[in-house]
């Protein structure tokens, strides 16, 4: 992966909550690197999404509708 996008993706990972810094930017540099090209588009999508939205993803049992998403989702929480 080239410098420039994984800079990109530091950035959009740091988010107005903590917790979400914590897990997304862990995720980033642990397990993203490994993932296949359309589960790192979904991280894409998935960096999109608003805060609170996001949030009650990773720490409740709310769920995305979109699989992607939410097979994501389940491997950031693991």
């Amino acid at each position: 992966m080239d410098d420039r996008k994984l800079e990109r993706l530091r950035w959009r990972c740091r988010r107005g909550l903590l917790e979400l810094d914590v897990l997304l930017l862990n995720f980033l540099e642990q397990r993203y690197p490994h993932l296949s090209l359309p589960e790192q588009n979904a991280f894409d999508k998935l960096l999109a999404i608003p805060d609170d939205t996001l949030f009650a993803y990773l720490q409740s049992n709310q769920k995305p509708l979109d699989n992607e998403l939410r097979e994501l989702v389940e491997k950031i929480k693991q």
